[in-house]
């Protein structure tokens, strides 16, 4: 199970101050040699974190892959278009929520994200979607011409109690599954952390996972290279 970085969190404690550090693009340097196997930002419409330059920077200099998480809105597709990340996520967005809270209807904007797919493979950019555990939503993923989909973790990483815990999994290595017997890639992200990581990496459909703020809190305790091989060695232990 391949293991992605998200460093939003450390250009929003950038941003907090208004000033220049801590750099993300640093600090994703840094991950690479510590040995994720991708970077992951999430370019807002707001860029309440990450900004233009980041993205410029980060595709330049890192040596891995870029997963540009996005909205489907033109401004965002055009800039995807130039910089041309290794891969684009699609995410709903919404402006007053704290992180994204779950997974785009593909159904219900299938037009919309049919089109975006279009411009962004013209470009020679995969394309995700970020998805619910829904077989319907994976269908439509599918249908659209989607190379991946990332399936939405947060109701697993909130889930209370065996029984709940073990349902949200479940539904997760469903999805998963269904998602690869239809020919997509199968990523998976939010919530996930060095807790959680060691029953999901039981899935055996799941590709990469995309981790950020635990990572980075865990890096404020033990550093950066630290924090990094302990999430290494568990995303590992399916391998």
């Amino acid at each position: 199970m391949r293991f992605c970085l998200n460093v939003d969190h450390v250009a929003t404690l950038r941003n907090a101050r208004g000033e220049a550090q801590p750099d993300p693009v640093t600090f994703a340097l840094m991950a690479e040699q510590y040995g994720v196997d991708g970077i992951v930002v999430h370019l807002r419409e707001d860029r309440r974190h990450i900004n233009e330059r980041d993205v410029r920077l980060l595709k330049e200099l890192i040596t891995t892959k870029l997963d540009l998480e996005m909205a489907a809105v033109d401004e965002i597709i055009e800039i995807a278009c130039d910089v041309q990340p290794e891969l684009a996520t699609i995410v709903p967005e919404r402006r007053l929520e704290l992180t994204t809270e779950g997974g785009i209807n593909v159904i219900d904007n299938i037009s919309q994200l049919r089109q975006a797919i279009k411009t962004l493979h013209q470009s020679d950019i995969a394309v995700s979607l970020f998805v619910e555990p829904d077989l319907n939503q994976i269908d439509a993923a599918a249908e659209i011409e989607a190379d991946i989909v990332e399936i939405h973790t947060g109701h697993y990483a909130n889930a209370v109690g065996e029984e709940n815990i073990f349902d949200e999994l479940e539904r997760v290595r469903i999805a998963a599954k269904h998602a690869k017997k239809l020919g997509l890639g199968v990523n998976a992200g939010h919530g996930l952390n060095y807790i959680n990581m060691k029953e999901f990496v039981a899935i055996p459909d799941i590709d990469e996972v995309s981790i950020g703020h635990a990572v980075i809190a865990r890096s404020l305790f033990v550093g950066l290279e630290q924090a990094i091989k302990e999430m290494i060695k568990i995303t590992g232990m399916n391998k």
